[in-house]
């Protein structure tokens, strides 16, 4: 069996450490549902199929999660968060700040079926990667927020977009953020296009983030400080 290097370990482990240091205490406040509920009535009970789902995938057990679906009903009733609740969360997070652009690019991370909503299980299975998850898991999520027409690459145009979006809303926040959008979007693609093909796969980022790369880094670590509580 080949053994990792232990450069790269040392790499992993710090990844590691900034990543779930910093998700594990606030994630939970920052995406937790608070929007007002919606009027359809949905089943008021998790089906065995996605409780064995949830349960395999997560620290949770069948009673715990039966008690934390119960309260995701309390704030949507049909059982989804649609994108009008989900902008309404993101705008109680950032107060006074104009979400509305990244958004668009955070949902995509909950809504794994493309369906425009977010059940229950979309949001515990993203939403225990973020908390819990190995960095490649959590950089495998971002990479869905990176990948705005969802066909499992990553171009300059997307990457641009995203950063631009994410770095307004950091200023907006009155946050540290970076001054040339455009050129922190052009190094990192650089960094992460490894076989320089123009375009980002899935595993490509996964590398450069563990890698350490110095711009792909720093794009990582402001899109994890969009679940930090402010």
């Amino acid at each position: 069996v080949t053994q990792t290097p232990k450069h790269i370990q040392t790499q992993q482990n710090t990844f590691r450490k900034e990543t779930n240091c910093m998700m594990a205490t606030s994630v939970l406040s920052k995406v937790m549902p608070r929007a007002i509920a919606n009027r359809k009535k949905k089943r008021s009970y998790l089906t065995e199929e996605e409780i064995n789902i949830l349960t395999m995938n997560t620290a949770l057990e069948k009673e715990k999660l039966q008690d934390q679906y119960q309260n995701f009903l309390k704030n949507h009733a049909n059982g989804q968060i649609n994108k009008k609740s989900f902008n309404s969360m993101m705008k109680e997070s950032y107060p006074g700040a104009n979400t509305k652009r990244i958004n668009r690019h955070v949902f995509r991370m909950y809504d794994t079926n493309g369906d425009g909503s977010i059940d229950f299980k979309e949001f515990t299975l993203c939403l225990n990667i973020l908390s819990n998850g190995t960095p490649e898991q959590i950089i495998k999520q971002i990479f869905r927020m990176l990948d705005i027409n969802n066909d499992g690459k990553i171009n300059f145009k997307e990457l641009k977009e995203v950063v631009k979006d994410l770095c307004e809303l950091m200023k907006q926040n009155h946050k540290e953020s970076i001054d040339n959008e455009d050129n922190l979007a052009g190094a990192a693609f650089t960094e992460m296009d490894l076989n320089e093909d123009g375009e980002i796969s899935e595993e490509e980022l996964v590398v450069a983030c563990l890698s350490q790369k110095k711009f792909a880094k720093i794009i990582t670590l402001q899109i994890i400080d969009l679940f930090l509580s402010n």
